[in-house]
């Protein structure tokens, strides 16, 4: 098979799974994995760190350990999906895709992570400066 037979082969393949067997899990992992990164988000504003994403792009020193500590935190949705992955491979296509695995995964159960964290910490510090109040505002006035 040629390079350009694979690369469409692995388009169709990925485009198709949104639509077909165990389409749930594009819903299920984004959504637990978006509860998550609100849920460090939070944590990383109430501690005055810099949000997630932008430490990861900008401060090098800190890039392996803030990536160590996202991989961690969304481990068991990245086993998961993986698992959900394989079972999705072996019954629809009948075959592994190691590449389609990684790609899915890291697009279900990672990348909503990166994109939300981030957002939901500044949410969070904007809503304590608002409020005028420091640590612990939002539990006070929310819980």
């Amino acid at each position: 098979m040629q390079l350009a037979d694979l690369a469409i082969r692995f388009w169709d393949e990925l485009l198709a799974r949104p639509s077909g067997p165990m389409a749930f899990r594009f819903y299920l992992q984004p959504a637990i994995v978006i509860i998550l990164a609100f849920r460090d988000g939070y944590r990383d504003a109430e501690s005055g760190r810099k949000p997630y994403l932008w430490s990861i792009v900008h401060d090098p020193l800190s890039r392996k350990a803030r990536l160590t500590e996202g991989i961690r935190a969304v481990a068991r949705v990245l086993l998961l999906g993986t698992t959900m992955e394989i079972i999705y491979q072996v019954w629809v296509i009948g075959g592994f895709r190691p590449l389609e695995m990684i790609t899915i995964v890291i697009l279900l159960a990672f990348v909503p992570y990166l994109i939300v964290r981030g957002p939901a910490g500044r949410i969070t510090h904007w809503s304590r400066r608002r409020h005028g109040n420091g640590r612990g505002t939002l539990m006070q006035h929310h819980g």
